[in-house]
């Protein structure tokens, strides 16, 4: 019987994707719910598996377009899973041995063949079953891969000393994922559509630092999770944007939408390209439930299984270049968002601190936000708050200042 394996829907709104990779070669053996292809679209990758035992049989190859519902490959389930052959052949040969042999005796590993005499050539289970429902030997396989070109002994001469070989001056053509196209087309709908800016500010992150420092252990013995600096700058960000609530704002049309809760897209770094999935109702949770939450959102965005509803909305955007060494930076738009901030490295920097220069460690952050709705007055207070939160991280247990609120101001 073949069955068929047909590209699964990604979302209402999508009808077309793409075969980002196959992880299984054609006409291998695979086994029921087995991973045997990731499905790309525009918003999210989906895994493919397989219903069955059985042969594989790829229709659509890597790279290629296909629309929601065709098949993406066959698997013949006639085909007994080449493991169960294995682990028969081996209780056989198992049988055989006790049969002929005493308890004592044990027998000699067979040599490996060998090939024109001067090479051995070892043969895994799989292999060898095949080659002999095939009627090959290992001559007949050796022979059948590929004859030696001029080219490949002109390069084994021209390889120097060093055993570097030549580098060639190839090219090679790679499709754009469905996932790069559609982020290739938001960024430049936001330079063309928006009339964004960058403020700038700096932080020292002393404080932060030594909190971490101080309460690192007893923190992931108790949650199970290395407490990070990111998860200071959500908690930061969601009460910066209490305070300025048109950072958390978004044009539609006409109107101005000010959302009274705030999710905040937190921007992952994968092998697939840029994926944003939001941290819902930040304002409600503490901090340990910021940092558990962000790690498992990482890890599927890694792995390329988040879903579609774990990277929609989202009302401000944090990004992180500081991870891959960056200074300084303008980030872009996540529309339609109307800001975004970015974080950076940290450096110790000579600094002005009561009158004497001392040495701290100093992040530099951005704010890119949109113009049309927002001001300087917003835009650069927000940044202010940002800092004031994280050099005294005790602010994010209060809406306002514990010192203010104590003295009733």
């Amino acid at each position: 019987m073949v069955e068929e394996i047909r590209i699964p829907s990604a979302g209402e709104s999508i009808s077309e994707v793409a075969i980002g990779n196959w992880l299984v070669e054609d006409q291998s053996i695979v086994e029921k719910d087995q991973e045997i292809a990731e499905v790309e679209s525009d918003k999210a990758t989906l895994p493919l598996l397989a219903s069955e035992y059985g042969r594989i049989t790829i229709l659509i190859p890597a790279g290629k377009k296909a629309r929601v519902g065709d098949v993406a490959c066959t698997i013949d389930t006639s085909v007994k899973p080449a493991v169960a052959r294995v682990s028969e052949k081996k209780k056989a040969a198992k049988s055989a041995a006790v049969t002929l042999s005493s308890p004592k005796e044990k027998k000699a590993p067979e040599p490996e063949p060998m090939v024109n005499g001067f090479e051995q050539v070892k043969v895994t289970p799989l292999a060898r079953i095949l080659m002999d429902e095939h009627h090959l030997d290992i001559s007949d396989v050796i022979n059948g891969l590929r004859k030696l070109t001029r080219h490949d002994v002109e390069r084994v001469i021209a390889t120097p000393a060093t055993g570097t070989a030549p580098v060639e001056r190839t090219e090679e053509v790679t499709p754009l994922s469905p996932l790069r196209r559609k982020l290739s087309k938001r960024l430049v709908a936001v330079k063309n559509e928006t009339a964004m800016l960058t403020t700038f500010n700096e932080v020292d992150m002393t404080a932060v630092m030594a909190l971490r420092r101080k309460y690192q252990a007893a923190f992931q013995e108790k949650y199970g999770q290395k407490l990070g600096m990111m998860s200071f700058f959500i908690k930061a960000a969601a009460q910066a944007l209490r305070t300025f609530p048109r950072v958390n704002s978004m044009i539609d049309g006409d109107n101005m939408i000010t959302p009274r809760y705030v999710d905040i897209a937190v921007a992952v770094q994968t092998d697939k390209g840029l994926m944003v999935p939001v941290l819902r109702n930040v304002q409600n949770l503490a901090l340990p439930a910021v940092e558990q939450t962000l790690a498992g959102l990482a890890q599927k965005a890694r792995a390329g299984r988040l879903g579609i509803e774990e990277m929609t909305g989202g009302t401000f955007t944090i990004t992180n270049g500081g991870i891959f060494g960056s200074m300084l930076s303008t980030p872009i738009l996540n529309p339609p968002q109307s800001a975004i901030l970015g974080m950076h490295n940290i450096s110790d920097r000579p600094v002005a601190v009561g009158g004497k220069v001392e040495i701290r460690p100093i992040m530099y952050v951005a704010l890119s936000y949109d113009h049309r709705l927002i001001d300087g007055r917003d835009s650069v207070g927000f940044l202010v708050k940002i800092k004031e939160l994280i050099e005294s991280p005790i602010q994010l247990l209060f809406q306002g200042d514990p010192e203010k609120d104590l003295l009733g101001l």
